[in-house]
């Protein structure tokens, strides 16, 4: 049996996540019945992770075994050909049949966008928030760095979450301003559902708030998810690349 590794791009906005679901469009299902319209054989595409409703991703890692073996640049091409204009396959190469895009990840990296000007070109793929303007790069990056180490992240996570294990360990959280948009990038060897999001979305109310930086560690020893911000919109968020 051949073991396949897929890298992917695609714009969430119309699916409800990558995970399949019944009775709704998702990333996962829509290339692995693109792959069995080619193939006519099921494979299971693991992700290196789930992306939930609307997030998109630059750099989605995902895996598939299959007993027919593939011209990577014939199946590339055709897999592309019948996919929805919102998904791309942008490389597929063959790997070792026990790499598993999931377990074998050793970080993931999200990138998070901010555009403080009206557009409607960046609309689907930037949250639109006035006020950070009034924020400074310094500030942001202050209060980030309090979520850097391994610590309980559960103040972080959606309450319906199913992860028993919710420690994680971050290893870069960063703001930078670039063309006028601000741009978060975090990194981390793991990261719980909806977890991003609140992170951003408490930066920004303790820096709104004029809050000490301090209060980020009481917020994650407190495990309460109603202790941390809201959780900000989907589209600025983007999946962007996942190392092994």
């Amino acid at each position: 049996m051949k073991n396949y590794r897929l890298l992917i791009q695609y714009n969430g906005k119309s699916f409800s996540g990558w995970q399949r679901q019944p009775n709704v469009p998702t990333i996962q299902q829509q290339i692995e019945d693109s792959i069995y319209t080619i193939t006519k054989e099921r494979i299971n595409l693991i992700g290196s992770g789930r992306t939930d409703t609307g997030v998109h991703a630059l750099g989605q890692s995902a895996n598939f075994r299959i007993d027919t073996e593939l011209d990577n640049r014939k199946f590339l091409h055709s897999l592309n050909s019948i996919l929805p204009n919102e998904i791309a396959i942008i490389d597929m190469y063959e790997v070792n049949e026990n790499f598993h895009a999931r377990f074998d990840a050793q970080k993931r990296s999200y990138l998070y966008i901010i555009n403080p000007l009206k557009s409607p070109f960046h609309k689907d793929f930037a949250y639109y928030y006035p006020p950070i303007e009034k924020i400074s790069i310094n500030k942001l990056n202050e209060i980030s760095s309090k979520f850097i180490g391994e610590y309980d992240f559960t103040s972080f996570a959606k309450k319906n979450t199913d992860v028993k294990e919710k420690t994680c360990n971050i290893s870069y959280a960063k703001w930078r301003k670039s063309k006028g948009l601000y741009l978060f990038r975090i990194d981390s060897n793991r990261f719980l559902h909806g977890m991003v999001r609140t992170i951003v979305g408490t930066i920004l109310e303790v820096a709104e708030k004029n809050l000490s930086e301090n209060v980020i560690m009481d917020i994650i020893e407190s495990k309460e998810r109603e202790k941390a911000g809201r959780g900000v919109p989907p589209e600025g968020l983007f999946l962007y690349k996942v190392q092994y």
